[in-house]
């Protein structure tokens, strides 16, 4: 298969590619049918060892299309969609969401390099996989508050795990993490250098019953993770699930990093900011990913068709005038009642199912 979406066998190695360079690979709900089209033909084939999924190099090696892993989803279809019916946002979601737990349930070993901009649905395809590698070229983020939507595609489930409150202020804030701070925080299991990613990768198709002592051979110490030095704030600030006492503790705090963050967060959605820290609130006890997913498809379903997700496309992406018109425009705007009504599970003819 070629195209948007690169699958082919290498010896006992699944190749999966992501080939969108000028969308940064960003996915489409052909690609994740793809995606797991490769995943269930290679499932019960003894030939197939492991599977690696990573980016097609971009055409002629133009660095400003080398920049992603995956970007993301195909944002402007959402809106689209959202703008009407939403069936086809809807139909995206339960693909792509098929996607991120069919690779998180598989048993065979699974490694995504994250070389490059992993973001949002970047994310959904690569920390479900068993081998996580980050370059310095890694910059991992879940920005959906920014344009009206929320950490998705498994964000509930991954970013309520990590240490302290830092996976609310990622959800909330949309901070960029580089590579070294990605394996600190365990979203990296291991860390190379960009130009040994092919010698990695040649490796594993040498031996992909070995794939952990391949990567445990050729990583390497990326240094000092700077998020780290920031725990103390985070977690002081950030400690309340309630989005109103979160602002109110930056407004109190007269430090650079609160004044900042509070400055980062007024730029944001109030509604999908509060849906962001119900969904790890409620993802940190969450029973299984498929409930996770299930969870998730209700909330995506509803949110793609509200109004700030359909006016943060419009400021952030359509007219790049990054002045979104929030509507509540603060967190005391948003009701109980709203964010109720945005988690209300679907009726089951109408909920997500795995593959």
């Amino acid at each position: 298969m070629t195209g948007e979406l690169i699958v082919a066998t290498e010896g006992a190695v699944g190749r999966i590619r992501l080939n969108r360079p000028k969308a940064l690979h960003a996915l489409t709900t052909a690609m994740c049918t793809g995606v797991l089209d490769a995943l269930e033909a290679w499932r019960e084939d003894a030939g197939v060892r492991c599977v690696v999924i990573d980016h097609a190099p971009a055409p002629d090696g133009d660095p400003k299309l080398s920049r992603g892993f995956c970007a993301g989803g195909d944002i402007r279809m959402l809106a689209d969609s959202g703008a009407k019916d939403g069936a086809e946002a809807r139909a995206f979601f339960h693909t792509e969401y098929r996607m991120n737990h069919r690779l998180f349930t598989y048993a065979k070993d699974t490694v995504a390099f994250m070389d490059g901009i992993t973001m949002g649905g970047g994310m959904g395809i690569s920390q479900p996989c068993r081998f996580r590698v980050a370059t310095e070229n890694t910059k991992l983020a879940m920005p959906e508050t920014g344009i009206g939507l929320f950490p998705d595609v498994g964000g509930g489930w991954y970013l309520s795990r990590l240490p302290g409150r830092i996976g609310q202020y990622l959800a909330l804030t949309g901070h960029r993490l580089d590579g070294a701070e990605c394996l600190a925080l365990g979203l990296a299991t291991h860390f190379l250098p960009a130009d040994r990613v092919e010698e990695a990768k040649a490796a594993i198709a040498a031996r992909p019953d070995d794939v952990a002592a391949v990567l445990d051979r050729l990583s390497v110490e990326p240094g000092a993770a700077a998020i780290l030095v920031q725990r103390g704030h985070v977690d002081r600030l950030f400690a309340s699930d309630r989005l109103e006492e979160v602002f109110a503790a930056l407004a109190a705090d007269d430090g650079d990093f609160a004044r900042a963050t509070l400055a980062t967060l007024n730029t944001k959605s109030p509604q999908t900011m509060k849906v962001s820290l119900k969904l790890l609130l409620d993802g940190r006890t969450m029973p299984t990913f498929e409930d996770e997913m299930r969870q998730e498809y209700a909330v995506g379903s509803r949110v793609v068709q509200r109004h700030d997700f359909l006016e943060g496309v419009r400021a952030v992406i359509v007219d790049k005038d990054n002045a979104p018109r929030w509507n509540p425009a603060t967190p005391e705007g948003v009701s109980d009642h709203v964010i109720d009504q945005i988690f209300a599970p679907l009726p089951d003819d109408e909920a997500w199912t795995p593959y």
